[in-house]
């Protein structure tokens, strides 16, 4: 295996935040367990810069974000040998690093438990007639992006949103949307159930949208 080092990733070969391109964890779990320091400088590039900002959910600093994820790659150099493929190579991934960031954040002082009872309406009643149909729609991300307001702005603002949303809304809402895992990966790499996965991304999204769409109200005024 790869000798254990401090790792980071290049910013001229990582890739997007939020984009997947097709992997073959087959080929590259093989790799890894053969020793292609090749195959662990890719899943670096891949996966580092999302475990930084995963880990700083349940962390006090951004240094401490970058010590879970560093601590994370030497589990994983240690222990890829162990992965039963029961899950995708990324799911077995951030598994271990939420583990490892709750318990950094609960040294911290810093655990939240998790709550999906949240109550309430997720969009005002005012916005519905008394048949139930719309008065006032949503306005879909798509038209916001595409017209409304410039990308970096649009992009400022869901990064905002996301920022203030409570635990575990955070964490879901950023495996979910940002980082694509599935609804079942996340609620695998949470220690949740899928149908609170589902609650909780409801609302969050809610949230965010709502953001979005002041904002462009606000610009279009």
């Amino acid at each position: 295996m790869p000798a254990a080092h401090r790792v980071t990733a290049d910013p001229e070969t990582a890739r997007p935040t939020g984009t997947v391109r097709p992997v073959d964890d087959e080929s590259l779990l093989e790799a890894l367990l053969g020793g292609d320091e090749k195959a662990f400088t890719e899943l670096v590039c891949r996966h580092h810069a999302s475990m930084v900002r995963i880990a700083r959910l349940y962390v006090g600093s951004q240094a401490s974000a970058e010590d879970v994820a560093q601590d994370t790659w030497v589990a994983v150099i240690k222990g890829v040998d162990k992965f039963e493929g029961r899950s995708s190579l990324a799911t077995w991934l951030f598994r271990i690093l939420t583990n490892r960031a709750r318990t950094a954040g609960s040294k911290e002082h810093r655990s939240v438990p998790v709550d999906v009872s949240e109550s309430g309406p997720t969009v005002e009643a005012t916005r519905f007639s008394n048949g139930g149909m719309w008065n006032d729609p949503p306005i879909p991300f798509t038209d916001v992006i595409d017209g409304r307001l410039e990308n970096a702005t649009v992009v400022a603002v869901i990064r905002t949103a996301i920022a203030e949303l409570p635990q575990p809304h955070q964490a879901v809402v950023t495996l979910r949307d940002v980082e694509g895992l599935s609804t079942m990966e996340v609620a695998d790499v949470l220690g949740m159930t899928q149908g609170n996965v589902r609650v909780v991304l409801h609302r969050a999204r809610a949230r965010i949208r709502a953001a979005v769409e002041a904002t462009s109200r606000g610009a279009a005024g």
